[in-house]
């Protein structure tokens, strides 16, 4: 029978007496000493996800069972000691509360450090809790970050309003398209992260990676990496990124029907944010539910074929819009002015991404544009979020980049009729483009 000791844990619950008999083939460890889950880098994320240890069932299942349990047993009174000092943990089948950790989050966890190629990962409630874990782990009070001026609306809002008045944390907003701008705004001894999208949220810039992890790392700065509008697609810890982000709720899910958020990174970080101490994601408790955990697990293997064909009809619908003469913004098409990083730096054979933008001019013929789409053709849902089998559409200066002023969404680009489109892929192609172009037909027909 083959060895399955690197992709089964036992399901049975281990005294402290034969802690020395253990074997360490496991991918997760305890709290003080976390191995790595993932140590070399595919060129396909697909790949590493289908090297990743595959967690069978309490019976033999295929698929895990759900470690539904809030706290966990011990079979001898000093085992408990033990666990609570850091001796012994989830790498010897240890566990204590499921705040801290949980079997089946912990195989998220694992999934989520294979797909962006990091040592280890954490799975957390949101993306907005993953994301201010992270800042508020490496920053303390009176730290500086360094973040890019276009950013989903919620961690913007963290930036410049949250974190400077409850924290005394501080930030300087860049065109990071500027590097001597970025480099300029970051204070050595004071700047502890420099924080971007790796295709920016709503007005899809791409970051170049490799060169802002180049200036940052020079001057001793962090780089967190958002990386929710293109997973699979562009892999930013393999272009030097010290800590990747995720809303899991977007692509990663791809139901639109569960809140979830990541960090991937180090070992060392994440054993830092899990200290019973001074963790934040212990202390805060941003904890996933494993019912959710178990959900994700099941979707990750098909995420790689859904960003495909997410991708495939973004590229098309563009193409053919920018041929009608609308104003389209897409890293696909060849006259956007990051199409040549994207291309330089993504995953062969997955796109662009799933996201496109149409620049309507004016949030009135944004709005009409909209309810065509929906009310008249059915191409598709007016609603925020992304990565959803259907298309989802807003007009993000008016939804999810209201939380900037005027003065900041025009810095960062945010025109008042941009219609923000993640492409689903139910029906068929050339069905949703026969719905897509009679709304723009009406469009012109009720044109005044």
């Amino acid at each position: 029978m083959a060895d399955t000791r690197n992709v089964l844990m036992s399901t049975k619950k281990r005294s402290g007496s034969d802690d020395n008999d253990w074997d360490h083939d496991d991918f997760i460890v305890a709290r003080k000493q976390m191995k790595p889950m993932t140590t070399l880098w595919p060129e396909d994320p697909a790949t590493a996800l289908a090297n990743a240890r595959h967690e069978f069932g309490e019976h033999g299942g295929v698929n895990m069972s759900i470690e539904a349990s809030a706290t966990f047993t011990v079979m001898e009174p000093e085992t408990m000691r033990r666990m609570f000092s850091g001796e012994l943990g989830p790498d010897r089948d240890f566990f204590i509360y499921s705040r801290h950790f949980n079997p089946t989050v912990l195989n998220l966890s694992r999934q989520m450090a294979a797909l962006e190629g990091t040592e280890a990962a954490y799975c957390t409630a949101s993306g907005m809790s993953a994301i201010s874990s992270v800042l508020l782990q490496l920053c303390s009070s009176g730290g500086h970050v360094v973040a890019s001026r276009t950013l989903y609306g919620g961690t913007y809002a963290l930036f410049s309003h949250f974190l400077p008045r409850a924290c005394n944390i501080t930030t300087s907003f860049v065109d990071i398209k500027d590097f001597l701008g970025v480099k300029e705004a970051i204070v050595e001894g004071r700047t502890k992260v420099l924080y971007f999208e790796a295709v920016s949220n709503p007005t899809l810039t791409v970051a170049n990676v490799p060169e802002l992890c180049r200036i940052a790392h020079e001057k001793g700065v962090m780089v967190v990496v958002d990386n929710t509008f293109a997973p699979m697609v562009m892999s930013p810890a393999r272009w030097g990124a010290d800590v990747v982000v995720h809303s899991i709720s977007k692509f990663i899910s791809g139901g639109a029907d569960i809140i979830a958020g990541a960090v991937c990174g180090p070992a060392s970080l994440v054993n830092s944010m899990m200290d019973l101490h001074q963790g934040t994601l212990m202390l805060l408790g941003p904890t996933m539910n494993p019912k959710v955990a178990f959900e994700l697990s099941e979707r990750i293997p098909h995420l790689g074929l859904r960003m495909k064909e997410h991708c495939h009809r973004a590229l098309t619908f563009a193409t053919r819009m920018k041929k009608l003469g609308l104003k389209v913004v897409y890293p696909g098409l060849e006259d956007h002015p990051d199409h040549s990083t994207l291309k330089s730096l993504a995953n062969k054979d997955y796109g662009f991404g799933g996201i496109l933008c149409v620049d309507m001019q004016t949030e009135e013929r944004a709005n009409r544009f909209m309810n065509l789409l929906q009310n008249y053709t059915q191409f598709g849902f007016m609603a925020v979020s992304l990565g959803y089998y259907e298309t989802l559409m807003s007009c993000s200066g008016s939804s999810t980049s209201s939380e900037m002023n005027a003065e900041e969404k025009e810095l960062a680009g945010i025109s008042p009729g941009l219609v923000r489109m993640s492409i689903g892929y139910s029906g068929n192609l050339e069905q949703k483009w026969s719905q897509l172009e009679k709304a723009l037909s009406r469009m012109q027909d009720t044109k005044h």
